[in-house]
């Protein structure tokens, strides 16, 4: 599903990744670990097509990304890959229903199909009744559930998450965690958590250590 090979990204001397190349199948959950400014998220933003490597190449399910011109891109971005951040990044105007609908919209659903299908997800994760609240009227493991939902709403191949338990207590953590278990088993995505976690980390089916800028083996 991804198929990474020799991504080399400097930001003005310093040299962040220094070659890393790496392939996740199909329905797999990988894990990045790493210190902090190892380069876990600019690899993370890297594959997602959020940044361009210096050098080296990304795939995803068969198609070369440096191959897409930038126009093609957002559209390739929010149609195959899902986002999940550390700050859930919900609109506060909206309600939750309205907050996992908005990717649908810019990919030009009607309303009607992606209010059913933001509903299916909101019940999936819990949240049905929920689904007329605001942000500040939901729990921070809620608001990254709906945040969940909303990455999920285009049916992408590919879930990036970043430090996607990093605001919520221990407990919310792990539930977040063991529902990207059950979403992958009823979606069949695959997924790429960045965690400092190790715990959340090695419930993965692999955990990647990024270390000096290459993946330590």
């Amino acid at each position: 599903m991804i198929i990474a090979q020799n991504i080399q990204k400097s930001f003005g001397p310093l040299k962040v990744l220094k070659g890393i190349s790496l392939e996740v199948a199909k329905g797999e959950i990988i894990s990045i670990v790493g210190a902090s400014g190892a380069g876990k998220s600019t690899l993370l933003h890297i594959i997602g097509t959020l940044d361009k490597a210096d050098t080296g190449s990304v795939a995803l399910n068969g198609i070369r990304i440096q191959d897409l011109t930038e126009r093609k891109i957002s559209d390739f971005r929010n149609r195959h890959i899902g986002f999940v951040f550390q700050f859930h990044h919900l609109l506060p105007e909206f309600t939750a229903l309205e907050n996992v609908c908005i990717p649908a919209f810019i990919a030009k659903q009607g309303k009607k199909d992606a209010e059913r299908k933001a509903m299916e997800l909101l019940d999936f994760m819990n949240l049905r009744d929920r689904a007329d609240h605001k942000p500040s009227e939901l729990s921070g493991g809620e608001q990254q559930r709906v945040a969940v939902a909303r990455a999920l709403i285009n049916n992408p191949s590919v879930i990036l998450a970043d430090e996607p338990s990093g605001n919520l207590d221990s407990t919310s953590a792990v539930e977040l965690h063991k529902l990207f278990f059950r979403l992958r088993d009823t979606f069949r995505q695959t997924y790429v958590i960045v965690t400092h976690n190790l715990d959340l980390a090695d419930m993965a089916d692999r955990k990647l250590t990024i270390k000096d800028g290459l993946i330590d083996h």
